[in-house]
């Protein structure tokens, strides 16, 4: 018979209780890792994960039966089981240990203006889970910053909490494990794994977007972790209300607790990254020339490093020294081989779509549904909102007064149209070459 969701919310605060008692930090660690087959007030019924002797299955026996004591007023029937000693009938379904880069710490986390604020509420998550932001939503654009404080997150919460039950995840693993159990017939086991865990930390959770099924049993999961005050950490690439074709309860979830940006960089914080990066790996470089990286790279962290590793690797092979001039040289270089971009203003936008499609940049503002003006006024918004640093709100309020989720659904509909390919994708295309490079 499946663990129904009650089931499982009553063995969460069954291994909450037995973690916090002054047990034997093993018999603990086996019962977060046991199958639970049944869980009610009057019986309980799991399987503890590997081979387990007499000893210990009496341990875990005993503490069940202590823990759910003090939670119920009475000791149901409770029986602890091994899968060595099962017939082979308990499923082995079991999650990632955390896989964590020894770099990615909270003390090589340069701290600026632009991530100053995530920053802070992921050493307060860490040092107290569950009690100061949940869940955490940190955002960012790619190569800000965002695993770098997730996987810190994990280090510092594993040292100051030894028995902690932590999972780290990416939403693709998440999604992979997720399919894989329902294949197998795992999928109750897995969910048991998954929500008795004390801090579940998923990065990338924008690849929920289009996925229903994965979605379903994200929310049922979330439900459960929070409702147990387990803390939740989760990373995206844009705020909550931006995720493309995600549920709505999904969303409101999300930012039940905070919501933190990470922007990019200001020069400050990118010549600190840069010595700090420099330091790391070992290697020596002027101040003059990490001046220069920090002024010539305005983008990503990944950038960052990136230029780094350039230069020192052509003074290397051409066996020269790492000076102002071969940092001038490679830096030209880079920026050569780049389209020259600029940001085009909203205005210049809706001018240039309005143009495009031979309609006044008025008639794109009005609140007309005639498909001759929609469309083009929904291009407009799809182009602003990869263009510029407009909000949905912002945009809404531009063109005709319209809501945030107005302008999501238009957006998500080009990025489709552009997708398949045709007209629109063309045009699309014209007209961003158009924008950013001034040239037709």
């Amino acid at each position: 018979m499946p663990v129904r969701d009650g089931e499982l919310d009553l063995w969460a605060a069954v291994l909450s209780r037995a973690g916090a008692s002054s047990a034997d930090a093993e018999v603990v660690s086996s019962l977060r890792a046991a199958e639970v087959r049944s869980c009610s007030a009057d019986a309980i019924s799991i399987v503890l994960a590997g081979p387990a002797g007499p000893a210990v299955l009496d341990a875990a026996r005993s503490l069940v039966e202590r823990s759910a004591a003090e939670l119920l007023g009475r000791c149901p029937s409770v029986d602890v089981s091994s899968a060595a000693f099962a017939g082979g009938a308990a499923r082995d379904v079991w999650l990632p240990a955390p896989v964590l880069n020894p770099a990615y710490t909270f003390d090589n986390f340069v701290i600026g203006p632009s991530n100053r604020l995530a920053h802070a509420a992921a050493l307060a998550v860490s040092d107290a889970p569950g009690q100061a932001y949940n869940p955490l939503f940190i955002h960012s654009a790619s190569g800000m910053g965002k695993s770098h404080l997730l996987q810190a997150i994990c280090r510092r919460a594993m040292e100051k909490h030894k028995n902690l039950a932590l999972a780290y995840i990416s939403c693709e693993d998440f999604q992979n494990l997720f399919f894989s159990a329902v294949q197998s017939g795992r999928l109750e086991a897995l969910r048991n794994r998954f929500r008795c865990v004390e801090m579940l930390v998923v990065d990338d959770v924008h690849f929920l977007a289009n996925r229903e099924r994965t979605q379903e049993e994200f929310f049922h999961t979330f439900n459960a972790l929070y409702n147990a005050a387990r803390q939740i950490v989760l990373s995206c690439d844009c705020p909550p209300r931006e995720i493309p074709q995600i549920q709505e309860r999904l969303v409101s979830r999300f930012k039940w607790g905070l919501v933190a940006e990470i922007e990019p960089p200001e020069f400050e914080t990118r010549l600190e990254i840069v010595k700090m990066k420099t330091q790391l790996r070992g290697l020596s470089l002027s101040p003059a020339v990490m001046e220069r990286i920090a002024a010539s790279c305005d983008g990503s962290i990944r950038e960052l490093e990136g230029c780094i590793l350039k230069i020192v690797g052509y003074a290397s092979l051409l066996g020269v020294p790492v000076d102002e001039a071969l940092a001038d040289e490679v830096l030209s270089g880079l920026s050569a081989g780049r389209v020259p971009q600029r940001q085009p203003s909203i205005e210049e936008i809706l001018a240039a779509v309005a143009d495009h499609y031979g309609l006044a940049p008025a008639q794109i503002q009005t609140r007309s549904r005639a498909r001759s003006v929609a469309l083009p006024r929904q291009i407009c918004m799809y182009l602003a909102r990869e263009l510029t640093g407009h909000s949905l709100q912002s945009l809404g309020t531009y063109f005709g007064g319209r809501d945030h989720s107005t302008v999501k659904h238009a957006c998500d509909k080009i990025a489709r149209l552009v997708e398949a390919g045709g007209d629109v994708s063309a045009a699309v295309q014209a007209l961003r070459r158009k924008l950013k490079t001034g040239k037709p």
